[in-house]
């Protein structure tokens, strides 16, 4: 990154410049900055980063983006009324600087899973080195233009995860990242204490489509409740090309499968070519996943070859649905990231596949607005009806959970007697499924059934689910 602040004033809404300065980097964090770097000011519920600015005059920055300064600071500056959309509109500044493939990955569940398959597969095409992929979860208003502002000469190809969980925020982080391709990986009952409604999610996420030049790329499920409305997005202003994926032979890039252990083996259908993929990850949700990702490289020009062995390197993301051997030698299946009621039954339907003696440990489901009474319930039923041997509840809407399961549920609210009650029930025959929403840290069961004392942060990052 290589900027002067009189092109950033130039460029930024309503900015004003105190002294002008080259910058070679920028840094949101005041612990982390480098020599020639920008630092950006940022406000959030629990912090304002203005309040570090006279230690920042002394780390090597070479001038802040504020909205307001300390008295007699030195530093160059530009002033902007509010720092995260100066945030978002130096991302973009910088991300029009590239002429390369970015692909936008959205939707209401599997966004890191598919993103990580689409970084496996670049990556297999182009090296580590030439493509760029968001970290971890950095999908929001923060972490996409960090994201952005990552690109280099160098890279062949970019892969770029947009969460939300407002109405507004994708159409934001689309025109930051001006993707080439959109994904819409699917629409579900997430954030619906603030999306209210799916139609609402569906919409929310489609309209990344409309940000497309109309030389881009739509993908999105071949038989979602919702793909004709993101036909219609991507034909709005004018025709795009739509690539459709599913399970369906209909679909432009559709599979089959096989369920294999803990995996599936696939047979990819691309234009006509057949493809046999072993997928490392377990459920239909992740065969669907690892369609997107093929229908999002193939719509790049990656081979079929190619796209089989980054599918085949890839490996399950951290805290979603990873298979781990407790110290009592049962089966756990981490999926801990997070939990939506549709998540939850997708997990329930991997647990299921295992057989034999199955528990399902979970935690609340948060966002889920005046529904949550109803979520949970359903989720209890549905474990009843899917044949887990044990339901086992922790926080307070699982309580629900508990009556729609039945005799089988034991709830509990306080962590330590729920881990009492699993060492005694456990057994190396278990299969223990373990999820929640991030809120209720479910990370922690996962970490005494292994016998593990320090706990691993998957999630330290600024992300949305």
């Amino acid at each position: 990154m290589k900027f002067s602040l009189q092109q950033l004033v130039q460029a930024l809404s309503s900015a004003s410049m105190t002294a002008d300065a080259d910058i070679i980097g920028l840094s949101t964090d005041s612990r982390k900055i480098k020599t020639g770097d920008v630092f950006v000011a940022l406000r959030g519920d629990n912090f304002d980063a203005h309040d570090f600015l006279p230690q920042v005059a002394q780390t090597g920055a070479v001038a802040v983006i504020a909205e307001r300064l300390p008295a007699d600071f030195q530093l160059p500056a530009l002033i902007v009324p509010d720092t995260k959309m100066a945030l978002a509109e130096v991302g973009r500044l910088w991300r029009k600087q590239f002429v390369m493939p970015v692909i936008g990955v959205t939707g209401s569940n599997g966004k890191t899973t598919v993103k990580e398959m689409i970084a496996a597969i670049l990556a297999a095409a182009f090296g580590e080195d030439y493509r760029l992929s968001t970290k971890g979860n950095l999908n929001n208003e923060i972490g996409v233009p960090l994201t952005v502002l990552e690109l280099r000469d160098t890279h062949q190809a970019a892969v770029i995860e947009m969460g939300m969980n407002h109405p507004g925020e994708i159409a934001l982080l689309a025109s930051v990242a001006l993707p080439t391709v959109v994904l819409v990986n699917n629409a579900q009952r997430e954030h619906q204490e603030f999306m209210q409604t799916v139609r609402a999610v569906a919409e929310e996420n489609g309209s990344a489509i409309k940000a497309l030049p109309d030389n881009g790329v739509a993908v999105f499920p071949h038989n979602d409740e919702y793909s004709s409305l993101w036909r219609a997005y991507a034909q709005e202003h004018g025709l795009r090309k739509i690539i459709s994926f599913g399970l369906s032979p209909d679909a432009d890039v559709a599979g089959t499968y096989t369920t294999s252990a803990f995996g599936s083996e696939i047979k990819l259908s691309i234009a006509g070519k057949i493809s046999q993929i072993h997928l490392q990850a377990a459920g239909e949700h992740n065969v669907l996943n690892a369609l997107a990702a093929a229908a999002c490289c193939h719509a790049i020009g990656i081979s079929n070859e190619v796209i089989v062995q980054g599918l085949e390197n890839f490996h399950p993301v951290s805290g979603r649905l990873q298979r781990k051997q407790a110290s009592c030698g049962a089966t756990v299946i981490d999926d801990t990231y997070n939990a939506n009621p549709d998540s939850v039954r997708a997990a329930i339907d991997v647990l299921k596949q295992l057989g034999g003696d199955t528990l399902l440990v979970l935690g609340d489901m948060g966002e889920v607005g005046d529904n949550g009474a109803q979520f949970h319930h359903e989720i209890g039923e549905y474990a009843r009806a899917s044949g887990i041997s044990e339901l086992f509840l922790l926080g307070d809407q699982v309580q629900q959970s508990a009556a729609g399961f039945g005799k089988a549920a034991q709830y509990f609210t306080d962590i330590q007697q729920l881990l009492s009650a699993l060492d005694a029930r456990v057994s190396k025959d278990s299969k223990v499924l373990i999820k929640g929403s991030r809120f209720m840290k479910m990370e922690r069961v996962v970490a005494h059934l292994l016998n593990v004392t320090e706990i691993s942060s998957q999630q330290k990052t600024i992300g949305t689910h």
